[in-house]
Parts: structure tokens; C-alpha cells; sequence
């Protein structure tokens, strides 16, 4: 096989190989258009996924959201009920806590 690769072709064996090249590859052309058909099919596909996905992040994130506000309100109210305090007793000495 070395010699095959080392030696010069010559004009006609060059002529000979290139008629087999370009068989091969027009005999190759219908399995390729199919295959770049079948890719773009899959990557439309991944791309709806990825849009799906990403709606449902985002609503996901919405939900999460509202429920963090709508939370955050009901602290408010608790804060507002709480007994008031007098000044005498947020003049005395708080304890540490580590």
C-alpha cells in the first residue's frame, strides 16, 4: 500500500480516479439531501423545544415571583398588628445574640 502512495499516477489513472470520485459523490447526493433534511427537521424541533422551555422558566419565574410579593404583604400586615412598644422599653439594654 506504501508503494501505491509514494508512486506518481499518471495522467490517465488521475483521470480514471477523478471519474470515480465524482461517481461516488453524485451517487452520494440523494443520501446526503435527505440527511440535511433530516437535520433541519430535528434542529426546528430543538428549537420549539428551547422556546417551550424557556416560557415555561420564565412563568415559572413569574409564579415565584408573585408568590414572594404576595408573601412579603402578609408579613406587613403581621407587623402592623403588633402590640406598640414603649419608649421605656426600647431604652433598655437589648441582649446579644450570636
Amino acid at each position: 500500500m506504501e508503494n501505491q502512495q509514494n508512486r506518481e499516477l499518471t495522467a490517465e489513472e488521475m483521470a480514471a480516479q477523478k471519474e470515480q470520485m465524482l461517481q461516488f459523490y453524485t451517487e452520494s447526493l440523494p443520501y446526503l439531501e435527505a440527511q440535511l433534511k433530516y437535520e433541519e427537521v430535528l434542529m426546528k424541533i430543538d428549537e420549539v423545544r428551547f422556546r417551550r422551555s424557556s416560557i415555561q422558566m420564565q412563568w415559572a419565574m413569574m409564579a415565584q415571583q408573585e408568590n414572594e410579593d404576595g408573601s412579603d404583604k402578609d408579613i406587613d400586615k403581621d407587623v402592623d398588628n403588633e402590640l406598640p412598644i414603649s419608649e421605656e422599653a426600647k431604652n433598655k439594654k437589648k441582649l446579644r445574640t450570636y
